[in-house]
């Protein structure tokens, strides 16, 4: 059995056994995984705007029209996010992203021969969608459970794999498609893609296992000790009765005193179930997926908040190259504009990390303040009329966007909203109502901008569905706290219903008062 255990914890697949979070250890190879992880999905969704207008002169369609290739990918992708919960939890998170990158890359490959939109909206919107999802979620979601101080910078740190891939991304590919034409470009990103099963082949599932039974088991003494201790104590015994003292000062010498063997027979029992438990481990049953989150207010709340905080996701970069190019700006510049976004954004996510990092802080008002910044920056959009003035909102909107998108998932561990034990159900359920949006979000930017024929009407949808998602942040606090008075409330209340049963025999009572002052006197 022992050469079973090693043979198994040798295994890459096999969890790693921990006492409390590590607060790094294998943590930073998942962290690694996940910087590579979020370049190859969110980057490259974000750096899909290079490719916008080539695609509209290819299949001659409508902004509303291409920009539900990219509505397509980011509601399937939230959507099937409870699917990619239920996988991880039955089949592992590594196998999990190892599939979703196959699928990515298969979406994108086949995609650079469509020949129709419609068959982008099949080969990126729905077999990429799902791809992005498989991969990211899981790595995400297990990174959250290798840290807890260092959570919030970790994650954001890890995080600028998207940004980085943003500033990267889109000169290359601009460049590349003067060289080799969009759909060879298209191929390339696909094939870069597969490096995501690389990510994913590093993931290994964590097991905290507390130390409660060892601090509650009573210090390690030999069973010869015990036997002797017993021995003198029969030993004490038969000499005091032989001496004609009869010692009565204890109730285990009262004569027909039952209630004393059945205590001295617990520490022996204790002890063999904990002997038992440490031979053989049981493995705890994980639901597939707990919906019981849904009954928290809170949770909901901050639900809404990424239902519309998504609209203003997606879109600004998606449309950030189009603008710029309607107010003449060329497309070098446009470019450059995005990758500003870009590092921006890497400022703001580290920014974040650290701002939450410390530790007499309520991280949920901090994320109030950033969404409510970034609203603001996207209002300005609009007001933005030469090169240098969209530049400056690109950097102030790729800041403010850095502080939420980096920390709005990882917030869920806090205890504000669900805590880190239910922190894989409620990313699932979280990212799938997200999917609204997701799927609304740029299609309806693109009616905007069609029915007045202006890019800059495409920031008002986001700006108005990052308002409403302030909103909702501002009530998880408070419903957070009114659920916890609740349930302390309904606890006194329960605890004062209940009246002590009186025993039948004041002699009980007599001798427990006796055990109680033989304890109080061997503790002093």
């Amino acid at each position: 059995q022992k050469m079973t255990v090693k043979a198994v914890k040798m295994l890459c697949t096999a969890p790693n056994v921990y006492t409390k979070v590590p607060d790094g250890g294998w943590g930073w190879t998942i962290a690694f995984a996940f910087f590579f992880v979020e370049a190859l999905t969110y980057g490259i969704i974000k750096s899909f705007g290079v490719f916008f207008n080539d695609l509209m002169e290819s299949f001659d369609e409508t902004n509303s029209r291409i920009s539900w290739i990219i509505s397509i990918c980011v509601f399937v992708q939230t959507f099937t996010a409870p699917l990619s919960t239920v996988l991880s939890n039955r089949f592992g998170h590594h196998f999990v992203v190892m599939a979703g990158g196959v699928l990515i890359s298969t979406g994108m490959v086949t995609a650079s021969f469509a020949r129709t939109v419609v068959d982008m909206y099949v080969t990126i919107g729905v077999i990429s969608g799902l791809g992005y999802c498989l991969s990211f979620l899981p790595t995400v979601t297990i990174l959250s459970q290798y840290f807890d101080k260092r959570r919030s910078l970790v994650t954001a740190v890890a995080s600028t794999g998207e940004c980085f891939a943003v500033f990267s991304f889109a000169p290359a590919i601009t460049a590349l498609k003067e060289q080799i034409g969009w759909r060879y470009s298209l191929l390339s990103v696909g094939v870069l893609q597969l490096s995501i099963i690389i990510c994913g082949s590093l993931l290994r599932p964590i097991i905290i296992k507390e130390q409660e039974e060892v601090k509650a088991q009573p210090p390690e003494e030999p069973t010869e000790t015990k036997y002797m201790l017993e021995n003198e104590q029969t030993r004490t015994s038969i000499e005091s009765i032989d001496s004609g003292v009869e010692i009565t000062t204890s109730p285990s010498n009262v004569p027909g005193n039952t209630k004393a063997e059945p205590k001295s027979e617990e520490p022996k029992e204790h002890v063999q179930i904990l002997v038992e438990n440490n031979s053989t481990p049981p493995e705890p049953k994980t639901k597939l997926l707990d919906f019981s989150v849904m009954r928290d207010y809170s949770f909901i709340c901050y639900a809404f908040f990424g239902l519309f905080a998504t609209l203003g996701f997606f879109a600004p970069s998606l449309y950030i190259i189009p603008l710029s190019l309607s107010l003449g700006i060329g497309k070098d510049h446009s470019a450059y504009i995005l990758s500003a976004m870009a590092i921006a954004e890497v400022f703001g996510r580290i920014s974040a990390g650290w701002v939450l990092n410390k530790k007499p802080i309520r991280k949920i008002y901090i994320e109030l303040i950033c969404v409510v910044l970034l609203s603001v920056a996207l209002f300005a959009f609009p007001f933005a009329s030469e090169f240098w003035g969209l530049m400056t909102c690109s950097i102030f909107f790729g800041f403010m966007l850095g502080t939420v998108a980096g920390t709005h998932i990882p917030l869920l561990a806090e205890d504000d909203v669900v805590g880190i034990a239910k922190m894989s159900s409620a990313a699932g359920v979280y990212v799938f109502i997200q999917s609204l949006a997701g799927l609304a979000g740029p299609p309806l930017a693109g009616v905007l901008v069609d029915t007045t024929q202006n890019y800059s009407s495409a920031f008002y949808s986001c700006a108005a569905g990052m308002v409403l998602g302030a909103v909702f942040l501002s009530l998880v606090r408070p419903c957070k706290a009114g659920l916890c008075h609740h349930q302390r409330q309904c606890a006194e209340e329960s605890a004062a219903e209940v009246v002590p049963d009186l025993p039948d025999d004041f002699i009980e009572m007599d001798i427990g008062k006796a055990e109680n002052s033989g304890k109080g006197c061997d503790g002093t």
